[in-house]
């Protein structure tokens, strides 16, 4: 190649690469994100920009207009219950939620906790097995495993008997789920569809970024399932599995499964163009019925809402509380507020307690978890380790009157950028069993040894450049 060429070349380069960083920076501006969020963006383009470029604009997406002008809102109102409206709505937290998402309080609900693998599968085995109209499932792994082959055979079994069966995969999560291992259900006659392709990069439907987080089944548009359990043998399974990971969830009776159902017809019209007002056409007018006391909230946050009613719920929790918080996640990396919140509500004397794994399965979390739990340990809080084995249960609990869980992590991830899907709890029966449940984890850790600084020299940076990287993971 001749020397002009080459200048000609080198010049057209360093224009795209300038255009290209200028459109990353405007993006970037335009996206309500957290400082340190922006921050670390921003000396990515600066200091690196023939990486960081190119990586924001693969996955540096938060918040999609277009999307979220495009996609379906989820129904705040179930029409056809008498006297299901609740007085929690009248609390700080639900305000905040339904100010944001318009889902209200609604009681009439059966709320059942499944605490273990073997109770959840046994659920979900049970909810498939029953129903008689239709099975709406989406999750962000399945698993090729025995777990993920036995539902996809009870699946494939439902479809044959002419049951309405729709299962919607992450495109990232289920990787290697989503072809021809699913197969026996589109030959059956079900329906099973991908979130959001990786490619082509530039599609409003495809992205590498934005991951739908979001568990759930829902068995004639009456019953839903709901938590932090993916379709793997590490998740669920029919009998006890040594190496499974203590997760958590609930089985969901009454009108706020039908607001569920409407989550998930959300994410499949967006998924399969499929229109929203055909979709909504298929309910059932006896799905809608009351069936027990449980008030619980439905709360739905990502990309497609305009806000951040899950995030900005549990603010409200962490600042309505007066005696105790106790947290249960498998990845801690808060933002500033949440952060900051929690110091002050432990200086305060408020009874705050941090359950996390003592290894979780990405290394790179432990060590950018370190700043935070020390800090807190430091303001009186109670960090619990728990082990040995995995932990990937997901929930919060304030002066034992009000509980929230779901797929969410308390991470930067699932508070801003996944697709993400819960239930805050306000009945005090449901509460106290979730306050026994997270007990019986706390009885199974550790108290977390306080440490005013990392140990050893790698250490210290190996931490300190996590916690850089935090914002990003």
């Amino acid at each position: 190649m001749s020397t002009i060429a080459l200048t000609i070349l080198d010049h057209f380069l360093t224009v795209a690469g300038v255009v290209l960083a200028l459109f990353a920076f405007a993006r970037l501006f335009s996206e309500r994100r957290q400082p340190g969020n922006t921050v670390a963006w921003l000396m990515g383009i600066v200091l690196i920009p023939y990486v960081a470029v190119p990586l924001f604009l693969l996955v540096g997406g938060r918040k999609i207009r277009r999307l979220m002008k495009r996609k379906s809102k989820v129904v705040p109102v179930v029409a056809g219950v008498v006297g299901c409206q609740s007085a929690a709505s009248a609390t700080p937290t639900a305000q905040t939620v339904s100010s944001i998402s318009e889902c209200p309080v609604i009681g009439c609900n059966d709320l059942r906790l499944l605490t273990t693998g073997e109770e959840a599968y046994a659920a979900l085995e049970q909810g498939i097995r029953g129903a008689k109209h239709s099975i709406h499932i989406t999750t962000f792994i399945l698993g090729r495993d025995d777990t993920g082959r036995r539902i996809v055979r009870m699946l494939a079994e439902k479809a044959k008997e002419g049951v309405k069966v729709r299962l919607l995969l992450d495109a990232v999560g289920c990787l290697f789920s989503s072809r021809g291992f699913v197969d026996p259900i589109r030959k059956a006659g079900g329906e099973v569809s991908v979130f959001m392709p990786v490619l082509p990069f530039f599609s409003l439907r495809n992205s590498a970024n934005l991951r739908n987080h979001r568990k759930l089944a829902i068995f004639d548009q009456h019953t839903a399932f709901i938590g932090g359990h993916n379709l793997a043998r590490e998740y669920l399974g029919p009998t006890p599995l040594k190496k499974r990971w203590r997760d958590f969830g609930a089985m969901v009776s009454g009108p706020s499964a039908t607001l569920l159902n409407d989550v998930f017809l959300a994410d499949w019209s967006f998924a399969t163009e499929q229109p929203m007002k055909g979709l909504r056409a298929e309910a059932l007018p006896s799905a809608v019925r009351q069936e027990g006391d449980a008030e619980v909230q439905v709360v739905v946050s990502g990309p497609d809402c305009a806000g951040d009613a899950l995030y900005e719920g549990i603010i409200s929790m962490v600042q309505e509380a007066k005696q105790s918080i106790v947290i249960v996640t498998p990845y801690f990396i808060p933002d500033e507020v949440l952060y900051r919140s929690l110091i002050v509500k432990a200086r305060a004397g408020c009874d705050v307690t941090i359950v996390v794994p003592e290894k979780s399965n990405h290394p790179v979390t432990d060590y950018a978890r370190r700043h935070f739990l020390r800090e807190l340990q430091g303001a009186g809080a109670d960090v619990r380790l728990f082990g040995p084995g995995m932990m990937h249960s997901k929930g919060v609990i304030v002066d034992d009157r009000l509980g929230l869980l779901g797929s969410a992590n308390l991470d930067l991830r699932s508070l801003f950028v996944n697709f993400e899907v819960g239930l805050f709890v306000y009945s005090r029966p449901d509460v106290l069993a979730m306050r026994a449940w997270a007990a019986g984890l706390i009885a199974h850790s550790k108290p977390s040894p306080v440490r005013r600084k990392a140990l050893g020299f790698g250490h210290t940076v190996l931490e300190e450049c996590c916690r850089l990287l935090a914002p990003l993971l």
